[in-house]
C-alpha cells in the first residue's frame, strides 16, 4: 500500500490534533517486528491519528522505520520529532451491527394477559417499549438500570 501524501496545510492540523495525544505503541530494541506494525495497524484503525515511541537513539533508523510504517499500512507520515512518530490514516467508517428486535429504538410489543376465570376473551395490548425498558413477566414495564438518583438528597436527613 502506498503511503498517503498530506498537503502541509493537513499535515499542520495533524500535527495540532496529535499534541495532546499519548503514544499507543512503543518500539523496543527488537525494532518493526510484525506484532508492532499488527498493534499500529490496529490502532490506525481505531483511532485514525497515533503517536508511537521508539526506543532507539539513531535518527536515520528513526525515519527509515517512519518510512515503513507509513508505506506498510498506507498511512501518511505526520511528523518525526525526538523519539515520537506521528502517523495519520482515515478511519474506516464503521458497519452497523445487525441486531434483531434490540437496541435503543423503540419497539412494539404484544402483551396478552388472559382472565381469570377463563370464561372471557383475553386482553390484548400493544406497548411500545424504548431503549431503557423491558417487560416483566406479569406484563409490566421496567427499566433495564435503575435511574441514578442524588447522592445529596439521599444523605439529606
Amino acid at each position: 500500500m502506498p503511503a498517503l501524501h498530506l498537503t502541509p496545510a493537513q499535515r499542520k492540523d495533524q500535527r495540532a490534533a496529535a499534541h495532546h495525544l499519548d503514544p499507543v505503541v512503543h518500539v523496543g530494541a527488537d525494532g518493526l517486528t510484525p506484532a508492532v506494525v499488527r498493534e499500529v495497524d490496529a490502532a490506525l484503525t481505531a483511532h485514525g491519528l497515533i503517536k508511537v515511541r521508539v526506543f532507539s537513539d539513531e535518527r536515520p533508523a528513526r525515519e527509515a522505520m517512519l518510512a515503513e510504517l507509513a508505506e506498510a499500512l498506507g498511512a501518511a507520515p505526520v511528523q518525526h520529532i525526538g523519539k515520537l512518530l506521528v502517523l495519520w490514516r482515515p478511519v474506516p467508517p464503521k458497519e452497523k451491527a445487525q441486531t434483531e428486535g434490540r437496541g435503543a429504538a423503540p419497539r412494539q410489543v404484544k402483551v396478552v394477559k388472559f382472565s381469570k376465570t377463563g370464561n372471557h376473551r383475553p386482553q390484548i395490548k400493544r406497548i411500545t417499549l424504548l431503549g431503557n425498558e423491558r417487560l416483566a413477566a406479569g406484563g409490566e414495564v421496567k427499566r433495564a438500570r435503575k435511574r441514578a438518583g442524588s447522592v445529596k438528597k439521599k444523605a439529606a436527613p
